[in-house]
């Protein structure tokens, strides 16, 4: 059974979702980011991946997948049928991992992780001053589309939602961009992004202080 390392609302419920869409069964282990231990035995998380960060899938073989771009296809690939992912040759395939990478870098990286881990003004300042101009693309991309690629939700559209979720506690108000807003209202009536989320941030409330 494939094992997924996750810390509640973090970017790996990106994968969370993946795998619900995909109908795949997977044993969820929850780590502690802070502290980087595994909640369910205390456990070194380093122990499992050396770059300490989520998500981590370790395949039935034994084998360990980082990283978001690299876990999201690899669970889409499972299960070619469900179309999470165009098929390798098609042109849409190299828009997915377009997107993939942008909201890896632009979003995730270059904004949230640093409001969320950094606290200092200056730091920030950056980060802050770029986030309008960034989300401007997304926002005219489904301005008339209703996914990110073709015309089906991909592993892309999972990890955009998880993205635009954590935008709001970092201070970013999305209805500023309409596309975006309508888009991420329509991602959260699919039963996978509200069971994801609503298991994620039930683990949220029950997690000890400074253990994120």
């Amino acid at each position: 059974m494939l094992q997924l390392y996750f810390s509640p609302m973090a970017c790996s419920l990106a994968s969370r979702i993946a795998l619900l869409e995909a109908g795949l069964d997977a044993r969820y282990h929850q780590v502690h980011l802070q502290t980087k231990k595994i909640a369910d035995d205390g456990g070194d998380f380093r122990d499992i991946s050396p770059k300490g960060a989520v998500p981590v899938l370790v395949l039935e073989n034994g084998e360990r997948l980082t990283e978001n771009a690299a876990v999201l296809q690899y669970i889409a690939d499972m299960k070619p049928e469900r179309g999470l992912a165009p098929a390798p040759g098609d042109i849409d395939r190299y828009r997915l991992q377009e997107w993939l990478s942008f909201v890896g870098t632009e979003i995730h990286k270059a904004f949230l992780f640093p409001t969320f881990w950094y606290k200092d003004d200056a730091s920030l300042a950056k980060p802050r001053a770029r986030i309008g101009e960034t989300l401007s693309v997304p926002s005219a991309h489904l301005a008339a589309r209703e996914f990110l690629v073709a015309d089906s939700f991909t592993v892309a559209d999972a990890h955009l939602t998880w993205a635009l979720l954590l935008l709001r506690p970092a201070g970013v108000d999305i209805t500023h961009w309409p596309p975006l807003a309508a888009y991420l209202e329509r991602m959260q009536t699919r039963p996978s992004v509200r069971e994801a989320i609503a298991t994620e941030m039930a683990l949220r409330r029950i997690m000890p202080a400074g253990a994120a």
